[in-house]
């Protein structure tokens, strides 16, 4: 089989049993180490519920990274510009952001906006450009990832995205949680070598916490709140970026909730 991410030739690693019925196996870039499976013909079944029953952590980890992305953004980025969450699922972090202060809408083509209703991606104009896009566990859902980040970039050049890294030792994935095969809807896997080789192919720089939050972006970060790993740079929470988003008045943001409030009981009025 060959990779996804490079084209070139892949190692079988194992089996697992997907959705406790399909014998699927899995493969490893011999270039980048990206992990993936066989062309997954099961994701009719996988995606029958778009969320999972596996992820009970939605709401909390939605409410860490709303509290994690809005300081990223009050140092980094234009903060009263327009942001996409992108694949946001039911639409509960672009509900936090927005409450936050800063004008999130939410797209996916999947799942039904419960939370962020008129704050849509089809509520906006078809040519707008965002200030940076949010992608949070997408990534490891991906068919074909080159073309469909490259689908992602068309919305913003500003990236940020969530997907666990691997384990260090590769005896380790075969018993990793990350793969969880009774769901079926992760099929990628991805390290710092194979995100490297996705941003340097696609033309953007990388940046990661070496966890699970990176970022591919046109702008280049060189200043105290990166650290730098060999050509990329690691995003780190330290006292000196939570400091440095006070001194930028994050916190004297409006939230959009009573704002969003009146907009959405006008629209209600005038459909009746």
């Amino acid at each position: 089989m060959k990779s996804k991410i490079t084209g070139g030739d892949t190692t079988f690693l194992f089996t697992k049993n997907v959705l406790n019925n399909y014998k699927v196996k899995y493969y490893r870039c011999n270039e980048t180490g990206f992990v993936q499976t066989e062309e997954p013909y099961w994701l009719q079944e996988a995606y029958s519920s778009a969320i999972t029953k596996l992820d009970i952590g939605l709401s909390s980890r939605n409410i860490i990274l709303s509290d994690r992305v809005s300081k990223l953004l009050a140092v980094k980025f234009n903060q009263k510009s327009i942001f996409l969450d992108y694949a946001g699922g039911y639409g509960l972090f672009t509900r936090l952001m927005r409450d936050k202060g800063f004008k999130f809408y939410n797209t996916d083509k999947f799942c039904q906006n419960l939370f962020a209703e008129y704050f849509d991606l089809v509520d906006l104009s078809p040519d707008t450009k965002f200030e940076l896009v949010t992608a949070f566990e997408v990534f490891e859902h991906l068919t074909n990832p080159i073309e469909e980040i490259k689908e992602i970039f068309k919305f913003s050049d500003n990236l940020l995205f969530t997907t666990e890294l691997q384990p260090p030792q590769l005896a380790d994935v075969n018993n990793w949680w990350y793969i969880a095969p009774e769901t079926g809807q992760h099929i990628a896997f991805y390290n710092v070598e194979s995100l490297t080789y996705i941003a340097k192919k696609l033309g953007y720089n990388f940046y990661t916490d070496g966890n699970f939050l990176h970022l591919f972006s046109k702008q280049v970060f060189n200043n105290e709140v990166l650290l730098p790993v060999r050509d990329n740079f690691l995003l780190r929470k330290a006292k000196k970026f939570v400091k440095k988003a006070e001194e930028k008045k994050y916190g004297t943001m409006e939230s959009l909730l009573m704002t969003d409030w009146k907009y959405i009981k006008d629209k209600l009025n005038k459909s009746s």
